[in-house]
């Protein structure tokens, strides 16, 4: 254990800032609300936590679009209260990791203001300019990615929407204003950061045009109605290209290593993880960035043990390609996915469902990520009157569908509310109150509740309840984190041919542990030879059976059941 760093063994936990606990009554969660739950968050288990943006910003994109990079949203208190909050996360040996956006800036960032301004202006460089057009590439989230501006006669460069400019990254200026905006948050003792988006940093010199015959909200549009599996196909393909040449590029390596250099300069075992699943950006596998995320784990409508057996043949195997051995990174789910209980359920066994997913990023080879709300199974919430969405993302679809695309208004809502990351990001449910105790009774909060926190999908009641999905998450962490092999040992799959259930072992010098997750209503009678063992010591079983030791040429599974056990 001593040769593993502090970031390979915590299990991290996502916090919205937004939606995590209000503390001033606004509506709004913030700084106050958040340190006030953290011994909530110590007592689930998690050991560091994740921030989504808390700076100054418009929230055009929910705080992704950042005014002032060393400050803190007056909405969300102040910067006391931010250091306040790390204070007494770091007394509770709760590590913090901040969201840095490197991409771009809000528009109303004083950078972006000054480069506006003139093209004679000291930042005139600061941000992609150009004269004309050049070709026909699209924002990601609203449509062209080209925006006029008077005051210089030209164009800016936004691959996210027209309110985040592109930062030129080939300006040393620009870089050393953010590298001191880096430091003044690592100066404040943050642990590490979360990099949004870091692939379109850089992107294709040539200017090269896509090729796809349609446009943005022309291809949402078809990615929508796409139903044969070559319709299918065809969308994914029509995605990759109509941005291939706006991501993906060398030059962020050099990047990543400057970035890294500073991180290693502070002591603590600071870390960096990247949006991005691309084990390219690890470098060497010590020198660019210590994480990237198993994203494509989650790329499947039903998670089965035939996909997930195949992910972690071709992940860890390309981990274990780099010189310096890289480390996994697995979740399922985060603010801008759908949640895990309504992306994975059959409709039938969401239940049964949300207790596997939640083992199975629990106890693979890596460092296990949740989002805010898993624990207790919160859902996504449709929101299909577009006067409450507000994710500008799917309000502009919206208004692209009506107008654009001329379809019924009915149909458009729900769409966009399908679309929208709204659904995914409302409230906290603290408990069966007004609010889902979110905020104070007659206060709107800033998106929705789901009703569904008055029938048991909230922590109050959850804490009283041993059967609940709290308290097995609860008793999985504890598990997680007092088992060895868990928390730092190799993966070996077994039964491979297997289409119901996964079974793998994770094997450390010390100890040899079976884990074995059922995805099927069947009960299943196993036979585990060749392993070296007789007995398997349980350890965790979803299905309330006792620790006993069991041989190994004859395990009894029950229906769903998660059973974790020491070979002996």
């Amino acid at each position: 254990m001593t040769d593993f760093k502090w970031w390979q063994t915590a299990l991290f936990y996502q916090i919205y800032p937004r939606s995590f606990a209000d503390g001033n009554g606004d509506g709004i969660g913030d700084f106050p609300g958040i340190t006030a739950k953290l011994d909530y968050l110590k007592d689930l288990g998690v050991e560091a936590l994740w921030l989504s943006p808390h700076f100054p910003s418009p929230n055009w994109d929910c705080g992704y679009d950042i005014s002032d990079y060393c400050n803190v949203a007056p909405e969300y208190g102040t910067l006391a209260d931010f250091e306040t909050f790390l204070r007494e996360a770091h007394a509770r040996q709760l590590r913090v990791i901040l969201d840095l956006v490197l991409n771009h800036t809000s528009d109303e960032h004083a950078w972006f203001l000054e480069s506006k301004s003139s093209r004679d202006n000291p930042k005139a460089d600061w941000y992609v300019w150009v004269d004309t057009p050049p070709n026909n590439w699209q924002s990601c989230f609203d449509g062209d990615a080209w925006t006029y501006v008077p005051e210089r006669n030209q164009y800016y460069y936004h691959y996210f929407m027209k309110q985040q400019p592109d930062l030129n990254w080939h300006n040393p200026a620009v870089k050393q204003a953010m590298w001191d905006a880096v430091r003044f948050w690592l100066d404040l003792g943050v642990d590490g950061f979360r990099l949004d988006a870091i692939g379109t940093i850089y992107e294709d010199p040539q200017l090269t045009p896509h090729t796809v015959p349609m446009n943005l909200a022309q291809l949402r549009h078809f990615s929508d109605t796409a139903r044969t599996p070559s319709e299918k196909q065809q969308r994914d393909r029509y995605w990759h290209d109509m941005f291939k040449h706006q991501w993906g590029r060398p030059e962020l390596h050099d990047l990543m290593k400057e970035l890294r250099t500073i991180l290693d300069e502070y002591d603590g075992d600071r870390m960096l993880v990247g949006e991005d699943d691309n084990i390219d950006y690890m470098g060497y596998g010590d020198d660019e960035l210590h994480l990237v995320f198993n994203f494509p784990l989650m790329r499947t409508e039903q998670l089965s043990p035939a996909h997930i057996r195949k992910n972690q043949k071709n992940r860890l195997a390309r981990l274990d390609e780099l010189p310096t051995r890289g480390w996994g990174c697995n979740t399922l789910g985060n603010h801008d996915s759908s949640r895990i209980y309504s992306h994975y359920g059959n409709g039938q066994h969401d239940a049964e469902l949300a207790r596997l997913n939640a083992a199975l990023v629990l106890t693979l080879r890596g460092t296990p990520f949740l989002y805010n709300g898993e624990e207790i199974g919160m859902q996504d919430l449709i929101i299909t009157d577009p006067g409450k969405l507000r994710d500008t993302m799917a309000t502009w679809y919206h208004t692209a569908l009506i107008h654009d695309l001329h379809i019924d208004p009915v149909e458009a809502a729900r769409r966009a509310g399908e679309m929208s990351r709204d659904k995914n990001r409302t409230p906290m449910q603290w408990g069966p109150l007004a609010n889902g105790g979110f905020c104070p009774e007659g206060v709107e909060p800033w998106l929705p509740v789901h009703p569904n926190h008055l029938e048991g999908i909230n922590i109050r009641e959850q804490q009283d309840n041993p059967d609940s999905l709290l308290h097995y998450y609860k008793r999985l962490i504890r598990t997680r984190k007092s088992t060895p092999a868990l928390l730092t040992g190799e993966y070996q799959p077994l039964h491979t041919q297997s289409n119901d259930y996964i079974a793998f072992l994770r094997t450390c010098p010390t100890q040899t542990v079976l884990v074995i997750l059922n995805y099927s209503p069947d009960h299943r009678n196993l036979k585990f030879s060749g392993t070296g063992k007789k007995t398997a010591r349980g350890l965790f079983s979803s299905a309330g059976r006792s620790q006993n030791d069991q041989p190994l040429g004859k395990i009894s599974l029950g229906a769903f059941e998660v059973f974790i056990a020491e070979l002996i």
